[in-house]
């Protein structure tokens, strides 16, 4: 096929999801919006999907493990229907007498989702039942790897639509291996997009002239300080680091640990699993072996890890992921940046003061706005963190991985995609979720005058500066 070719055929998917989104809004109600959404989560939440879903995904990336995959296509998905099973998508979702306003959910028409490798299924799952909960149709361009397991995924989602009689037009994908053709003229023709992934994709979502969601790039650094359980945070991080071998945009690549706890957190680490290591040199000259992280060390188990980084005989048999020590920050500096493996890099602060200096260097350099963890006992040190660190989540004595993205035990909404806000180049600082899919109308009607005397509002500041 030409390029135009390519193109014509998006057009006319994205053609046929558009006929399809306005029949399911012109015949919609919540208890259809909600059922569609039902069914594309048990298409990837039946346990023998997900375990297919699973496998495929990792056969086919070569990234991440089975067992992790089938944990987070379980619950990232059960999650986010927790989250909208209440979610008011259709009709009049508010009311108020006092303002005279009445709003109306309304659907923002077809979806374009650009979805990543490193999570083939959970993603554009995630994506799909955000979209259908709104009275939306969605497009899928997944990367080139993971096409199998977006098409497969479909396919589920489609057996499930049949059960219920709904229209399968409403979810589809771009067909073949994707090209970055096909993948523009989405972004181009889309109503919205939602890009996860490549700052290259971001950025070209956000210079296509159709509104996006797109979040920033991930390089999350968690300071351990002297107050902490030092036992508990060398297991969260140990658990966060290695879920699904560091897949996620929200895993551990730097630890900032002040000095006074230095020495035992590194014997927590140990016990954990973590392996200190101090030759800087050798590990990335292994890690970067030609200026590009070395595909053998990238989303891999522990041993094909090590094995890549010839590490296996210098470290215990326990070793789950390597803390490497360091002190360079920025471009010259690898390590300090993201690393999309069972490496951290290793900081050693004077003091918490400190700890916050040299995390603010490596968001700097890479990560603003994302997230950064915190391991202390004291509450004032989070807030230390918001008020001094550019980011739009600090995750607080937990397993970063499990609980940035939501969590059942936090209050964030259960998303794989967070916005980094204008410290991350994004027009978001929330989690990707049910809300960002939907558009409202509102009706505005007249009420009593409020128009307040000019003395009610500069009488202080006459008072301070004169009028």
């Amino acid at each position: 096929m030409t390029v135009l070719d390519d193109l014509a055929e998006v057009e006319a998917i994205v053609a046929s999801a558009r006929a399809a989104q306005l029949r399911f809004e012109a015949n919609g109600s919540q208890a259809r919006y909600d059922r569609a959404a039902q069914a594309a989560a048990w298409a990837i939440m039946e346990p023998s999907r997900n375990t297919h879903l699973a496998e495929l995904a990792v056969q086919t990336t070569g990234l991440g493990n089975v067992p992790d995959k089938i944990t987070k296509n379980h619950r990232k998905t059960l999650g986010l229907m927790r989250d909208i099973s209440t979610a008011k998508t259709y009709g009049i979702i508010s009311d108020n007498a006092e303002t005279g306003i009445t709003e109306i959910a309304r659907p923002i028409g077809v979806i374009g989702a650009v979805v990543p490798s490193t999570n083939p299924a959970a993603t554009p799952a995630n994506n799909i039942i955000n979209a259908l909960k709104c009275g939306n149709a969605i497009v899928l361009s997944p990367s080139p790897k993971g096409v199998p397991a977006c098409e497969v995924l479909i396919g589920y989602i489609h057996a499930e639509f049949d059960k219920i009689g709904e229209d399968r037009d409403l979810v589809q994908m771009v067909q073949g291996k994707g090209s970055k053709e096909k993948t523009q003229r989405l972004l181009e023709i889309s109503d919205l997009i939602v890009v996860t992934g490549s700052q290259n994709n971001v950025k070209r979502a956000y210079t296509s002239g159709t509104p996006a969601l797109a979040v920033g790039a991930g390089n999350v650094t968690v300071i351990v300080d002297e107050t902490c359980n030092l036992d508990a945070a060398a297991e969260k991080i140990t658990a966060s680091k290695t879920f699904d071998n560091a897949t996620s945009c929200s895993s551990e690549n730097s630890m900032v640990v002040v000095e006074a706890i230095y020495d035992d957190f590194m014997i927590a680490l140990a016990r954990a699993g973590g392996a200190r290591v101090t030759d800087e040199a050798a590990i990335i000259a292994k890690l970067w072996p030609d200026g590009h992280l070395n595909r053998s060390v990238i989303a891999q188990d522990a041993d094909k890890m090590l094995q890549a980084l010839g590490m296996e005989n210098d470290v215990p048999q326990n070793t789950k992921f390597l803390a490497v020590e360091t002190k360079g920050i920025g471009p010259d500096h690898p390590l300090s940046g993201e690393k999309l493996s069972r490496v951290a890099a290793l900081y050693r602060a004077r003091d918490f003061d400190d700890a916050l200096k040299v995390t603010k260097e490596i968001m700097a350099y890479q990560g603003a706005g994302h997230s950064v963890g915190l391991y202390s006992n004291n509450p004032d040190r989070a807030l230390q963190v918001g008020m001094k660190i550019p980011t739009c989540r600090v995750i607080v004595n937990q397993a970063h991985t499990f609980a940035t993205g939501g969590s059942f035990t936090n209050g964030m909404p259960f998303s794989l995609s967070m916005g980094c806000g204008s410290w991350g180049g994004n027009s978001i600082d929330d989690n990707v979720h049910w809300k960002h899919f939907m558009q409202t109308t509102k009706i505005i009607r007249e009420i009593p005058p409020r128009e307040p005397k000019v003395e009610d509002i500069f009488s202080d500041y006459w008072k301070a500066a004169g009028q």
